[in-house]
């Protein structure tokens, strides 16, 4: 393998809607990893609310790109809300929190590597869902 220093490692934090499709996230995650010249391979795992536990979309999206998807409460998420590059009231109506992917990205990131997280690429959005990627240094 290559220098993986130079190469992040990431993890997707995502929000949808009700029913979103798997094609919706897939295309918005090939969208945002090829505008920033990363690859599928660099992303570690898939972060979400607990809301959001269940959604068809989002488990064949773990399925397919073979990654474990980890949700988080709206407790877990809400200390995260002022790193937030975007705070949704209406996200915050329906979920408790104000930003879903960029909380849960920062969530898992941290989570994962015990150690302060950044947003690697803001919130994006696509269709039913938001995206956004964390990096540990």
């Amino acid at each position: 393998m290559s220098d993986s220093s130079a190469a992040p490692t990431l993890v997707v934090g995502l929000g949808c809607q009700k029913g979103c499709p798997v094609t919706t996230l897939r295309a918005l995650l090939d969208q945002v990893l090829a505008a920033h010249q990363l690859q599928t391979a660099q992303v570690l795992a898939l972060a979400s609310i607990d809301l959001k536990r269940n959604e068809p979309g989002l488990l064949q999206l773990a399925e397919q790109l073979e990654l474990p998807l980890t949700c988080f409460s709206s407790s877990q998420l809400a200390p995260y809300a002022l790193r937030l590059s975007h705070r949704s009231q209406i996200a915050f109506e329906r979920t408790g929190c104000y930003g879903v992917a960029e909380s849960a990205a920062l969530a898992l990131a941290e989570h994962l590597h015990q150690q302060p997280a950044r947003l690697w690429v803001p919130r994006q959005k696509y269709a039913q869902a938001t995206l956004a990627l964390a990096a540990c240094r």
